[in-house]
């Protein structure tokens, strides 16, 4: 399973430095990110496969998990076409995607509010 998790930081330098430094000390490999803000605050999502442990070491800098969920993770080929052939299942599938990003390894994660109907859609596709 994976697990995106967002933490409201804020936006100075060093901030993802301390939150990666955070997961990397709970011996947990952060798997991807993504940031949005360009405020005084920034919303950053990571991908782990363990939870629990980020959480914990979080606390120990005084950061916390402010919303988590798990998403579909979905291995694909580095070739054009292939997140517009994913969306288009999805879309058929009659699904509203709320996250997708990009994670290492050729892979797109994606959030739904319906992750068991959007892992039927992407069946074949993992």
């Amino acid at each position: 399973m994976a697990f995106d998790l967002v933490i409201d930081v804020e936006n100075t330098p060093g901030a993802l430095a301390q939150v990666a430094a955070a997961v990397s000390d709970a011996g947990v490999n952060l798997a991807a990110a993504t940031c949005i803000g360009s405020g005084e605050r920034a919303e950053l999502h990571i991908l782990v496969p363990h939870p629990e442990a980020v959480r914990r070491s979080l606390a120990t800098v005084q950061l916390a998990v402010t919303r988590e969920r798990e998403v579909v993770v979905v291995g694909v080929e580095d070739n054009p076409g292939v997140l517009a052939d994913l969306a288009r299942k999805i879309a058929g599938a009659g699904i509203n995607l709320d996250l997708v990003y990009i994670a290492t390894r050729n892979r797109v994660v994606f959030g739904a509010p319906e992750l068991d109907a959007l892992r039927a859609a992407l069946d074949g596709s993992t």
